[in-house]
């Protein structure tokens, strides 16, 4: 937990809009948020002097999407999560989609395991 002064910033929050581009964040809760919904849009060797950073999702779009799809990249995502985040713990993970719109939904809840505090988050990724 690094959110112990009340007027110091953990971070910042996605999407980048507030007028001076970067909005702080002054929350462990809400930084850990921002940082899944990074990573699971980050593909891995994106991130320069990171390369293992990311979920991969964005490659999948181009797969053919069949039920079965769905299962792996929950089973994926449920591995890489628990290993890049280790203070997060999955409460559920579910992966759904359409396959004739090459999109992917990925809605999750999870559990901060040093506050105890619960939040989701819920994402579309779809091939344009």
């Amino acid at each position: 937990v690094v959110d112990l002064k009340p007027s110091t910033g953990v971070g910042v929050a996605i999407p980048f809009s507030a007028p001076n581009v970067f909005q702080t964040v002054y929350t462990t809760k809400d930084q850990t948020k921002y940082n899944l919904i990074n990573f699971l849009l980050t593909d891995p060797r994106e991130r320069p002097f990171n390369p293992t950073f990311g979920a991969g999702i964005r490659a999948r779009l181009f797969e053919q999407i069949t039920m079965t799809t769905f299962d792996d990249i929950q089973e994926s995502l449920r591995t890489q999560i628990e290993n890049s985040f280790p203070n997060v713990q999955i409460v559920d993970l579910y992966v759904t989609g359409n396959p004739d719109y090459n999109s992917i939904n990925i809605k999750f809840s999870y559990r901060l395991l040093r506050s105890n505090e619960n939040d989701s988050v819920t994402l579309t990724i779809q091939n344009m």
